[in-house]
């Protein structure tokens, strides 16, 4: 550094830092000084040959700066002018004379003082100095012309200066605008070096001036039409003021309604953004009503507005009991929840699933739960439904975009704790279009729908205050994932004895007032409610038996007005002239044994049914005919009850060899409708075993159960739909297997009191129950 320079002394000097702010050398410049430690270095060099040492800080956002926050290089100046403004504040008036190098700080208070060397540049003579000296001129012209933010004064007065390094600095004042570019000149000591670096930023600000030229005109294009459109726009709206019929914008309602709705930090912040591109917008644009639109949901949602619940319990029974009779396990839940809630206020929404047959009152309940706790009701059916948008909505980018049914359902709603009923959960299926079922997810998981995100509004809305509650029919077809989120409640087929009590209690008098007739002018006795129960319906609801007692309504109605009568009683003849000859006939049991007839039991989707199985042995070269549409696990079980026997030919009292000169078949009557599952096993080893050995089967024996190779009985599910099946045929003893014990206290004590239930772990167990020792006998094997 001492190469470059000559009569290099060193003074001690008044050090005033500078914020925003830099003087060169050879500048005259002004500023206003306010801190008070930059006063008083500012008298002090007042009273010192008028001369301060300005230096840059390094952060111009330090209110106190240390010696550490000041750059080390800055410039001494002359004080030419000091003038006090209002307040404390003086206003400097300074011309920079030299650079100079901070040596040592001597002192910090009550101003700043430091040691600092003064650097005097050298003048280099050589060709290349001119040279350098006219390529900052021509590119400094080329620069003032292209940006335009330089006077033709400042221009010429370049043009007078012949020094590199005053040419540098002068340079560096006018075009350099950043902080840390206009230090780097200033710590440049070697003039040349110092102007080629200004050249080339002068090089660099010119091709940045130019490319700013031309995106300025083409802006200026666009604003000229806009400015125009908007002139013509306000002209209009002069107009329609005149003449009285202004239709305002609506968004000045819609920032007020903003301001009402207690949304929350990125809804609101949404809102203001759209609404303020919704004001740059022409009104009658198709954007301008995408983003009304957009607003006007989200305003629309029910932030913070909540319902609240009625936790009296003696109420909620009583709702709930009004119009369902049964389904204790559901009401049972719900009071479960009522009575947490009550202790705990900030409880969320508890996820249920109810499962059960077509027709039970599923979500009918659902109703009266909603009824029961005061809370608005939301149904949704998602029968059919493939597509994901149906749950999380649409996004914005696509033409007629609407948000989900979800939160057009809480829309509806008006709250954000509704009781929101998925119907029919199990009945969803994918497409190319997306999963629905992983899309439900999130809104099912307790733990992450307090911030659900609809693909439409992109906004985080909490659903955690929101009671969901799903239906189905099968739990088969219900993805484990989703199935792992809810708590399933089974609600199961109902029995004779229920429907009756349905029947009279809820069906009849509401046909009764449906169809015109008055409380009381039909008499029913419970022996003709069971005869239209048993002859005419055959469901595990009640669906089909509403329909009969609006059709035994209909007719008594016509029937009563034919003959002027004002009530009408029913009998069982009666009934037949109103409804016709019963639909179903239930047939009775056989009182003597049968060999190879077995009566088995089977779980359908209407309830349980009696299933007879029978086999029977010709002449034939050992082979097994299976008929009956039958399906792979039945047939397998077939399969399994003859390998057993084979196995077991010698305990039977068979030869081993019994198969090969004789063929076998079995058959499960009603061929038209489709069977399948394992629960037959035990059913069809007993008709096998009765077929081969001639012993005859008890047909007041009823018996379910899977069957293995190794003669273990295993349980089987459906226990109560199929223990009904049975009470209603008139069975006598029902064989279970031992681990289905635990399912009969689901089954009413009425329905047992029937039975003598058998338990059995082997299928030996079975055969000495239901096999008789010889025909016509009933002495046990």
């Amino acid at each position: 550094m001492g190469e470059r320079m000559r009569n290099t002394s060193v003074t001690e000097l008044p050090v005033l830092p500078l914020r925003g702010l830099m003087v060169f050398p050879n500048m005259v410049l002004h500023f206003d000084v306010g801190r008070q430690r930059s006063i008083t270095a500012l008298e002090q060099g007042m009273m010192n040959d008028q001369k301060v040492f300005v230096v840059s800080q390094k952060n111009d956002e330090t209110e106190d700066p240390g010696p550490a926050d000041l750059c080390e290089v800055g410039t001494i100046v002359q004080i030419r002018q000091v003038m006090n403004l209002p307040g404390e504040n003086i206003r400097v008036l300074v011309e920079g004379e030299s650079r100079g190098i901070i040596k040592e700080m001597l002192q910090t208070d009550p101003f700043m003082k430091a040691s600092v060397r003064v650097c005097q540049e050298r003048t280099p003579r050589s060709g290349d100095v001119k040279a350098m000296i006219r390529t900052a001129q021509d590119l400094f012209e080329e620069y003032a012309l292209t940006s335009r933010r330089v006077s033709q004064d400042t221009v010429e007065s370049i043009r007078m200066v012949e020094a590199p390094g005053d040419l540098a600095d002068l340079l560096a004042a006018n075009v350099l605008t950043k902080r840390e570019e206009r230090q780097e000149i200033l710590n440049e000591l070697n003039p040349m070096r110092r102007l080629e670096k200004v050249c080339v930023v002068l090089a660099r600000e010119t091709d940045m001036a130019d490319t700013e030229k031309q995106i300025q005109a083409r802006i200026k294009k666009q604003v000229e039409k806009s400015q125009k459109d908007y002139y013509l726009r306000e002209q209009i709206k002069a107009i329609q003021t005149e003449l009285g019929d202004q239709d305002d914008s609506d968004i000045a309602e819609l920032r007020k309604r903003m301001e009402e709705t207690p949304l929350n930090e990125e809804a609101r912040a949404k809102c203001e953004k759209e609404l303020d591109r919704l004001g740059h917008m022409p009104s009658g644009s198709p954007e301008a009503a995408l983003s009304q639109t957009y607003v006007e949901w989200i305003l629309d949602l029910p932030w913070g507005k909540e319902t609240e619940d009625n936790l009296d319990l003696k109420r909620a029974r009583e709702v709930l009991n009004r119009n369902h009779y049964g389904m204790d396990e559901v009401k049972e839940r719900i009071i479960e929840y009522l009575a947490v809630l009550q202790l705990k206020k900030d409880m969320k929404g508890p996820i249920l699933c109810f499962v059960g047959p077509p027709g039970v009152g599923k979500t009918s309940i659902v109703r009266a739960i909603a009824e029961a706790l005061d809370r608005k009701f939301v149904q949704m059916s998602l029968g059919g439904v493939r597509d994901e948008a149906e749950i999380r909505g649409h996004r914005r980018t696509y033409i007629g975009s609407i948000p989900g049914r979800i939160i057009y359902g809480l829309k509806q709603a008006g709250t954000v704790n509704p009781v929101f009923l998925f119907d029919e959960i199990d009945k969803m299926s994918a497409d190319f279009r997306g999963n629905p079922a992983a899309a439900l997810l999130e809104v099912l998981d307790s733990e992450q729908n307090s911030a659900f995100r609809d693909h439409y509004l992109e906004l985080p809305f909490d659903l955690s205050k929101v009671m969901f509650i799903t239906t189905a029919n099968s739990m088969e077809t219900i993805p484990a994932p989703l199935l792992d989120r809810m708590e399933l409640i089974e609600v199961p087929s109902y029995t004779e004895e229920e429907k009756l009590q349905i029947l009279k209690r809820h069906l009849m008098p509401k046909q009764i007032l449906e169809n015109g007739l008055k409380p009381g002018s039909l008499k029913i006795r419970d022996s003709v409610y069971r005869k239209m129960i048993e002859g005419y319906t055959r469901e595990a609801g009640v669906r089909t038996l509403e329909r009969t007692a609006a059709k035994v309504c209909r007719k008594a109605a016509v029937s009563m007005l034919d003959h002027g009568r004002k009530t009408m009683t029913v009998n069982d003849e009666v009934l037949h002239e109103l409804l016709g000859a019963p639909r179903y006939l239930r047939e009775g049991l056989e009182k003597e044994p049968r060999v190879g007839v077995v009566n088995g039991l089977a779980y359908t989707s209407v309830g349980g049914e009696m299933l007879e199985i029978e086999c029977t042995t010709m002449a034939g070269k050992g082979q097994l005919k299976l008929t009956g549409q039958l399906g792979d696990v039945m047939k397998e079980s077939a399969e399994a009850a003859f390998s057993w026997v084979r196995a077991h030919s010698d305990t039977l009292g068979l030869a081993k060899d019994f198969y090969k000169e004789i063929d076998i078949h079995i058959h499960v009557p009603e061929g038209a409708v489709p069977k399948d599952g394992p629960s037959a096993g035990v059913t069809m080893v007993t008709a096998l075993v009765s077929a081969l050995t001639g012993k005859p089967v008890r047909q007041t024996v009823a018996m379910t159960g899977e069957i293995t190779l190794r003669g273990r009985v295993l349980p089987i599910g459906g226990l109560k739909e199929k223990t009904l099946a049975a009470f209603r045929a008139g069975i006598r003893t029902l064989v279970i297997p031992e681990e289905n014990q635990k399912d009969l206290e689901k089954i009413p004590d009425y329905v047992l009191e029937r039975f003598t239930i058998v338990p059995v772990r082997e299928i030996q167990e079975v055969l000495e129950t239901a096999l008789c020792r010889k025909q016509g006998t009933e002495g046990q094997a």
